[in-house]
Formats: structure tokens, C-alpha cells, sequence
């Protein structure tokens, strides 16, 4: 069942910090913020705003991601937080699909011309109006509506009931990862799910202190580290890259963290090795919009010995690893993860049958591939629709990364496919490194520790890798660039 778990803890520890704000520097209790969220609601009952309503918002990261999310949980409204990177044309796609009730933003907000909304930096409190009526959220209602990334298609509204969000929060709270007097960051953006699942809703709900940035930043996550008390952080691995390779990060007490969480992307093994030479517990967690972002469990003492892995599946999660034809496969062996449990969002908003053609027998087909060692751990090897067969071997762009990374020269790696004449599809592998490093040096890298069918057979350096609006790398567009430069014989070397 729905806990009102601002309400509860502004009843319990009122003046207790839930939320510090960096835009604005301002400190706001569970009582303020709670008398924020009430006062929302009864604006938002006044504008006519009922249960099922949707209420959208368009803004970078802001206090009201999180207050307009409450306020409309109090009249079971669904709140969709609105991607502000897309351009005008990609949001009117989405705000039409959405057809809110309230379309919010703040004063720079891009809305198509066309299109009316509200400005929230506009916004009156109003203590005259009366509170919006009492009632109960049941588990299958929706609360939170999420867009996934529209660069595989046309974006798809994940619909996050009070039993997922819930059961999420069952899932971090039970496996002992936080603490009520932790201290941790929001950092990520609120149109993605982390924001909110990781830890934003966990903590507050048992009186933890969530530190709101507007957008990712390498030196103030530095800081707060330093001067705020941080704990637990929970970031995408392109920000631990970017926090690693910050000048302060030498110089940075990390005493006080307990654990570091990495999500949304495998991590290279010399970074966690980078971290842990500070002494930093550092682990790999593993989810998705659609069954929630914390589905697995890497206990921190297995961490240190098992870097590569997530870890367990946790206690609600039920998996599969099946191969292309549905059969479950055996240790060792890799296959496509199917995730079910009571975390399994309610579908897509208005594309049932999309949402139909993604399950099987009831679990969630992630796309991911895995496997699954002799004692139970699981290892991410990629994703399905990035393998690729070269000269009738399949080939796992993320094996092929993981070694190129732990070339000494090398910080980052992606291997896309490309066509080829002799072997119908060759890896061309994009590297951010110290220095220009040719074909022929990376294969006598990679001869003692991959077969040869798996080696690159184009290399290009790169300042930095293009990222996509959630901080993870932009794979389809390096693909993108990489058949066209193989296409006009500008692929940096084959053989």
C-alpha cells in the first residue's frame, strides 16, 4: 500500500532536513515541505485537477519535480516529468500523447508555439484554498509517468503504479544498502527514473537528506562530499568518469561515504579499481524504467572481489536467462534476462499492445544479456540488439570494451558493429585514450585475451564520447557515424 511518507515523517521529525536545495541554497524541513506539497494540491484541486488526471512539467532538475509529484499523488493524479533536452517538434509529440490536464514549466521552458502552459516561477501559495479531500491510493493506480528515450523509436510512456514505486522502495530498504541518517545526492534528471528511485524516494521516506543540483557537476559532487556529509551516491558510470578525472578527487576526503552505486551502463573494471585505491566501496547495481532500477543486489563485501558483477536478484525480483528460442540456459551461459515481481510497471500509456509484445509468460524481456555464475551472481555482457555475428560467431560489444578499457592508455571504449564484405560484420571500436593508438598495437592487446573474430577491425579516438540526455553514451549515434565513415573508407584502419 501507498505510503504518504512526507506526511509521516513531517509528523515525526518535523524539523529534520529532507531536502537542500543548490539552486536556491535553502534548507527545507519535512514540515516545509510537506505544507509545500498541500498547498500544491489544493492549487492544483482548484484548477479542476481529479484522479487519472495527467499534470505535466517541463523544467531542469527543481524542488517541484519532487512537490508537484506528491501533490498529485494526494489526488491520484498521474505526474510526467517532461524531458527539457528535447526540441520543440519532440515535445509536442509527447504533450499530445500525454494530453495533461496541467502542462507546467517555468520561465526558459521550449514548449512548441502552439501549445499553452503554465508558468510555475508564477506560481501563489494560497493558504485560503481549502486542502484537497482525504483519500487512499490503491496499489495498481498510477502515480508517475516516465518517457523512455525516443532514439530506438518513438518514445514510450512507462506507467509507474503505487505497487511498483513501493515495491522498489521495499527492494532498497530491505536490503539494509541505506540508513535514516543518510545523506545523498539527486543529480541525475527527474524525466529518467533514478532520480526518483535512487535514493530520493527510499531515503526521505525513512528521513534521509537528498541534496538537489539542477544538473550533474564532477566538482560539486566533490564538494558535497567534502562539506555536506554525503554517504551514499548513486550515479551513471560517464559521472564517475567525470568525478575520477576531476582534479579534486585526490584530494577529497571520502571517509564518510559508505558505498558507492553505479547504474544504467556496465563499468569498466580500472575505474572501480580507481575508486577502491581510495578506499571507496563501489558497486555495480543493474535495473530499467520499466521494472524499476533496483532489481539486483551486490553486497558490499562482494563487491571488493567481484567487481564486474551486479550481484544477486533481489528478494521480490524473479528472473530468467533464456537463449533465442526461450529455453533457459545454464551457469556460464549468456542469454537475454526476463525480470518479473511486483516492480513490473503497469504498461505503456496508451500502447497496450506494445507494452503485450515486450513479455514473456509474464516476465519482462529486458534486452539485456547476462549470465549467470556456478554461485548465483550475474554479469551484464551487453545488450541483445548491440551483438553482432562476425564470420558466424556472435560477438559482445561489452566483452571486447572490457578489455580495451584495461589498457593503460585507454578510459573509455564503445564497439559498434559495421558491415563487412569477408565477414559480414567487424566491430569498430571508438576510444577515448592518452594517446593515438593504431590497429595493429590494440590487436597484439587483445590477442592473449580475446579470440581474433572478436578484435576491432577500425579504431577512432575521441576527445569524449557523445552522451545521451540521461549521461549514458549516445551508442547509436557513434553507430551511426561509424557506418558512415566505413561506408566513405575513412574507418581508421581494417584488416
Amino acid at each position: 500500500m501507498w505510503r504518504d511518507f512526507i506526511k509521516e515523517q513531517a509528523e515525526a521529525i518535523p524539523e529534520h532536513t529532507a531536502i537542500i536545495d543548490r539552486m536556491t541554497n535553502r534548507y527545507w524541513s519535512f514540515r516545509e515541505l510537506e505544507r509545500e506539497i498541500v498547498l500544491l494540491s489544493a492549487w492544483m484541486h482548484a484548477q479542476g485537477v481529479v484522479a487519472g488526471d495527467r499534470v505535466a512539467y517541463l523544467a531542469p532538475n527543481r524542488l517541484e519535480h519532487l512537490t508537484l509529484f506528491f501533490a498529485c499523488a494526494k489526488l491520484g493524479a498521474i505526474f510526467v516529468p517532461l524531458n527539457h533536452r528535447l526540441s520543440p517538434r519532440e515535445l509536442e509529440v509527447i504533450v499530445r500523447h500525454v494530453e495533461p490536464k496541467l502542462l507546467l514549466g517555468e520561465g526558459a521552458a521550449t514548449f512548441p508555439s502552439q501549445v499553452s502552459w503554465q508558468d510555475m516561477t508564477a506560481w501563489v501559495r494560497d493558504s485560503t484554498l481549502p486542502p484537497c479531500p482525504e483519500r487512499a491510493v490503491a496499489d495498481d493506480e498510477v502515480l508517475l509517468m516516465l518517457y523512455t528515450s525516443g532514439s530506438t523509436g518513438d518514445p514510450k510512456g512507462v506507467l509507474f503504479h503505487a505497487g511498483m514505486l513501493m515495491a522498489n522502495m521495499a527492494h532498497t530498504l530491505g536490503t539494509g544498502v541505506l540508513q535514516p541518517g543518510d545523506v545523498s545526492i539527486i543529480n541525475t534528471p527527474f524525466f529518467h527514473t533514478g532520480a526518483y528511485n535512487v535514493f530520493t524516494f527510499p531515503l526521505l521516506s525513512m528521513g534521509g537528506t537528498m541534496i538537489l543540483f539542477e544538473r550533474f557537476d564532477p566538482g560539486g559532487v566533490l564538494e558535497a562530499i567534502e562539506n555536506e556529509g554525503v554517504t551514499v551516491f548513486w550515479a551513471v558510470p560517464t559521472m564517475f568518469q567525470s568525478i575520477y578525472d576531476h582534479p579534486q578527487f585526490n584530494q577529497t576526503d571520502f571517509s564518510r561515504i559508505r558505498v558507492l552505486l553505479s547504474g544504467g551502463a556496465p563499468l569498466n573494471i580500472p575505474l572501480i579499481k580507481g575508486y577502491h585505491a581510495r578506499g571507496v566501496a563501489f558497486k555495480q547495481g543493474f535495473g530499467l524504467t520499466e521494472v524499476g532500477p533496483n532489481c539486483f543486489l551486490h553486497q558490499t563485501e562482494d563487491s571488493w572481489q567481484r567487481p564486474d558483477s551486479i550481484g544477486k536478484p533481489m528478494p521480490l525480483s524473479k528472473t530468467r536467462i533464456v537463449d533465442g528460442e526461450g529455453r533457459d540456459v545454464g551457469p556460464d551461459e549468456v542469454g537475454e534476462l526476463l525480470l518479473g515481481g511486483p516492480h513490473l510497471c503497469k504498461g505503456y500509456w496508451r500502447d497496450e499492445q506494445r507494452f503485450q509484445e515486450s513479455l514473456r509468460d509474464g516476465y519482462f524481456a529486458t534486452g539485456d544479456l547476462v549470465r549467470r555464475d556456478s554461485e548465483g551472481f550475474y554479469y551484464v555482457v551487453g545488450r541483445k540488439k548491440e551483438m553482432y555475428i562476425s564470420g558466424g560467431e556472435n560477438v559482445f560489444p561489452g566483452e571486447v570494451e572490457k578489455q580495451l578499457v584495461a589498457h593503460t592508455d585507454i578510459r573509455q571504449a564503445v564497439v559498434v558493429a559495421v558491415a563487412d564484405v569477408h565477414w559480414t560484420e567487424v566491430g569498430f571500436a571508438w576510444i577515448v585514450a592518452e594517446r593515438d593508438l593504431g590497429l595493429e598495437e590494440l590487436r597484439a592487446w587483445l590477442n592473449p585475451r580475446l579470440g581474433r573474430y572478436k578484435h576491432p577491425h577500425h579504431v577512432v579516438r575521441l576527445p569524449e564520447l557523445p552522451l545521451l540526455a540521461n549521461g549514458k553514451v549516445d551508442r547509436m549515434g557513434l553507430a551511426r557515424r561509424a557506418r558512415e565513415m566505413v561506408a566513405n573508407g575513412m574507418g581508421g584502419g581494417s584488416g
